[in-house]
């Protein structure tokens, strides 16, 4: 048995928020009959919900879209600031697909598809990350062509990237590891340093423009589909 605006969140009709908004002015129905609040708990398997005359079906995993701010860890649990803390909906077993620094800002999965962000996340999938990147000092050809080529630094090696220029102090480098600290460590190795991190793309999922950071939406189900479609 699980609550009303869960089952319709998860079903990615809206947030916790909408939901309720879409209770409140009776367009929902549960088994026939206009749903009066929408923390009722009905089974998820068996009963009839729609949502102005069409039929929701519940879906067991959450996804979101989360635009984040920096001064939070990704961690489900801490005394510090973490991401789950902008999260309204307290689903049990979400988790931050991947993790980006405390001071790096941008697209973060929010899930409890354990299965879907293994595969994201498996360094063997080499699955596509884009980062809009600020640096101190401007990039020389040689730097670039040392990117583009792969880097080795303090012992660890650094699969290619690839780079976009955006202007003489940042631009647009796309990884396909996510190794600890890896671009930092690429721009450290340059005897650069890295003043902004920004993630804007994980694989074909791209920051939505329309969310502030600290705001965050479900995954579309065409945006979700993308996501799965990996190859194995």
């Amino acid at each position: 048995m699980l609550r009303l605006d869960r089952i319709l969140a998860n079903a990615r009709v809206g947030s916790r928020s909408e939901v309720k908004k879409l209770v409140k002015a009776g367009r929902v129905t549960v088994n026939g009959e206009v749903a009066k609040t929408s923390d009722i708990r009905i089974d998820e398997n068996t009963a009839h919900i729609e949502v102005d005359g069409q039929k929701v079906i519940y879906e067991k995993y959450v996804y979101y879209m989360l635009n984040k701010p920096a001064g939070y860890i990704c961690a489900t649990e801490g005394k510090v600031p973490i991401v789950l803390d902008l999260i309204a909906e307290d689903y049990k077993g979400m988790f931050p697909c991947g993790r980006l620094d405390k001071d790096t800002t941008g697209l973060l999965l929010i899930t409890n598809d354990g299965p879907l962000a293994h595969e994201l996340l498996s360094p063997k999938k080499h699955v596509e990350k884009e980062y809009i990147v600020g640096f101190d000092t401007p990039l020389t050809e040689e730097d670039i062509a040392k990117i583009e080529a792969g880097i080795t630094f303090d012992g660890v090696s650094y699969k290619p990237a690839k780079y976009k220029k955006i202007s003489e102090y940042s631009c647009s480098l796309t990884i396909r590891e996510g190794r600890y600290h890896e671009i930092k460590f690429i721009f450290k190795s340059l005897g650069n340093k890295v003043t902004s991190l920004k993630r804007i793309r994980m694989k074909n999922l791209v920051l939505d423009p329309s969310l502030k950071e600290g705001e965050y939406r479900p995954l579309r189900a065409e945006e979700l589909a993308d996501l799965k479609a990996i190859d194995r």
